[in-house]
């Protein structure tokens, strides 16, 4: 079962912070990934930043410095702290996980509805 919401988008100013809240109910077994992507209006949807089971933390080179991502695993929420916005970071920010639900299953994606954020003077 698998249920992520996100919220915390809104508009910015460009230099602004902004933190987006994941709520997660993951029940997987073995490895499992989370993370957030970002979609700009009319490009694809790119990895901005991921975090394992075990805390360890990737961040995408174009967000390294202004962004951080964590997780509070008792309040089962994920965050992505972003500060010194820029309008690049413009764009629809998406909840992710990847992981198996049973053994033997292959790895599956699964997304929120994403946020919207809009870094614009």
């Amino acid at each position: 079962q698998v249920q992520l919401v996100e919220s915390g988008g809104g508009l910015v100013q460009p230099g602004g912070s902004l933190t987006l809240p994941c709520d997660y109910l993951v029940s997987m077994v073995g490895d499992v990934f989370m993370g957030w992507f970002r979609q700009a209006p009319g490009l694809a949807r790119e990895r901005v930043a991921s975090i394992s089971n075990g805390g360890y933390k990737d961040m995408a080179k174009s967000v390294t410095g202004g962004f951080t991502i964590s997780r509070d695993n008792a309040k089962k929420i994920m965050y992505l702290q972003m500060d010194s916005l820029k309008p690049e970071d413009t764009g629809v920010y998406f909840c992710n996980v990847r992981g198996r639900l049973r053994w033997g299953d292959p790895e599956v994606d699964y997304w929120g509805q994403g946020t919207e954020v809009t870094v614009s003077s």
